[in-house]
């Protein structure tokens, strides 16, 4: 309000001031005198500030249309003015436009649209690194592989965009399945940014694949080096490499590098079950029985597992099964109340010939947690102590339908493996791998179960009140494995 009111005092104050001054060039005397070629030309006082004025404005309207012709001129020669700015920026606005819709485009999945929209960008803007990253990205999104190739190859040639493309194209060769080149690829994309854990990764995954275990092992320690791990899982995954590498040694017939490289897993990683499985060989093949127990031991205290059993079992493969079991003491003191401890204790009962032991030792195992090989030493339990075929048959029947027990699951896809593998054989995952119990599934039978004792026969009173078919299962069966079959234990304990 107090503004508008000094406006108007303003504006008033200088009408006044332009009046006054016109009124007094009126009234004053005197002028000015022009003489031109001859001409003299007389101005009074108010025609001499007009004068002035017209001539200041002639002069400014000469120098403009010199400024336009010159212009003109720098137009003709191609030089920058401010009409090329006018157009440049023109340009520029429109090819961020269709860049933020070849943007909008990809997030929306609409790949061909995105296409279009980049390669306008890419006319508009002289851009090529964000238009032909845009460009490939399009073309993976609308299957173009072939152009997204190309795109990437073009990002490979700018220092600034070079780990982009590589990365691009290695990805194109592992959706076209060429592993080979893949590897080569993520080995240079790795080099040139080691601290970029996707890669790290995919390189890792692919020389486990490929069995370069000594290249992976490298990858791995510089994954630590870079913060990308833990310092304990590294350690885990160091081992797995080393067991891996192990292996491939002892393939090659090598086998003192072969133990050392097991026991060197073994170290890095003592609850890893197959490295203290074949520590504990390389130690009985240097003479060294204690140490093996030992190792095997530790790993028992850990996780007992059926492979241990036979490992230790091997330290002494010619001992009476009295001196066996007496032997085994160090193995079932710890973890007593495991199932996989209750099944080696009854395993090593039953070669003994101590059936009554046998069946105190698996305890109440096969009603709380009955798997197929519980169940199969209890048909071999009844078998020692001279039950009638149809008890034993419907025993292993039984065994049929129960789970299986605990396998070699892999965490990402749930895979069960027979034996224990470094990457999983379904998904290709890198130390994925656990012994645990795998899921439970319904099994449907022909007919149901509740005909199933119709067919082995009638059981005795107090025993399983499920009898499954026998489906073929002969005495020979029972005594040939006592257990499961391909159960370690059992042949290390007979």
């Amino acid at each position: 309000m107090l503004w508008s009111l000094i406006k108007i005092i303003l504006f008033v104050a200088l009408v006044a001031a332009l009046a006054w001054g016109a009124g007094y060039l009126l009234e004053a005397q005197g002028g000015v005198q022009v003489t031109v070629m001859g001409y003299e030309y007389s101005f009074g006082p108010l025609q001499s500030v007009i004068a002035v004025a017209v001539l200041l404005l002639a002069v400014w309207v000469v120098l403009k249309l010199l400024g336009l012709l010159l212009v003109i001129w720098k137009v003709l020669n191609g030089d920058e003015t401010a009409w090329s700015r006018y157009r440049a920026r023109n340009r520029e606005r429109r090819g961020f436009e269709a860049l933020s819709e070849a943007l909008m485009a990809l997030a929306s999945g609409e790949g061909r649209v995105a296409m279009a929209k980049a390669q306008k960008a890419d006319g508009l803007l002289n851009r090529p690194a964000v238009t032909n990253l845009l460009t490939a990205q399009a073309a993976e999104l609308a299957g173009d592989r072939k152009k997204a190739e190309e795109t990437y190859r073009k990002l490979v040639e700018d220092e600034r965009t070079r780990f982009v493309g590589v990365r691009g194209i290695m990805k194109q060769k592992l959706a076209q399945g060429d592993t080979d080149t893949a590897l080569k690829l993520a080995e240079k994309a790795f080099a040139l940014k080691p601290k970029h854990e996707e890669t790290g990764d995919t390189l890792l995954r692919l020389q486990a694949e490929k069995e370069d275990w000594a290249g992976a092992r490298r990858t791995l320690s510089t994954k630590l080096k870079n913060g990308h791990l833990p310092r304990d899982v590294h350690k885990r995954r160091d081992a797995v490499l080393a067991l891996s590498q192990a292996r491939e040694v002892i393939a090659e017939g090598n086998s003192i590098e072969a133990r050392e490289a097991a026991i060197e897993a073994n170290r890095l990683s003592p609850d890893l079950i197959p490295a203290a499985v074949m520590a504990a060989h390389g130690y009985i093949d240097q003479g060294k029985p204690r140490y093996a127990a030992r190792v095997l031991t530790k790993a028992w205290s850990v996780q007992p597992h059926p492979d241990l059993a036979a490992a230790f079992a091997a330290i002494e493969p010619d001992e009476k099964p009295a001196a066996r079991h007496k032997r085994f003491q160090a193995l079932l003191k710890s973890r007593p109340e495991h199932p996989e401890t209750k099944m080696l204790k009854a395993e090593l009962l039953i070669a003994e010939e101590d059936f009554p032991g046998a069946r105190r030792a698996l305890g109440d195992l096969v009603e709380s947690d009955p798997t197929a090989r519980s169940v199969t030493l209890m048909a071999a339990i009844e078998r020692g102590e001279g039950a009638s075929d149809t008890v034993v048959k419907g025993w292993l029947a039984r065994a049929l339908t129960v789970p299986r027990g605990p396998a070699w699951i892999c965490d990402n896809c749930h895979h069960i493996h027979s034996d224990w593998k470094p990457i999983c054989e379904n998904c290709h995952s890198f130390d994925t791998l656990e012994w645990k119990v795998p899921p439970t599934s319904e099994v449907a039978l022909p007919g149901g179960v509740s005909m199933l004792p119709l067919i082995v026969g009638a059981l005795e009173e107090g025993r399983p009140d499920r009898a499954p078919d026998a489906g073929g299962i002969e005495e020979a069966e029972l005594v040939e494995d006592p257990s499961q079959p391909g159960s370690k234990e059992a042949e290390g304990t007979k």
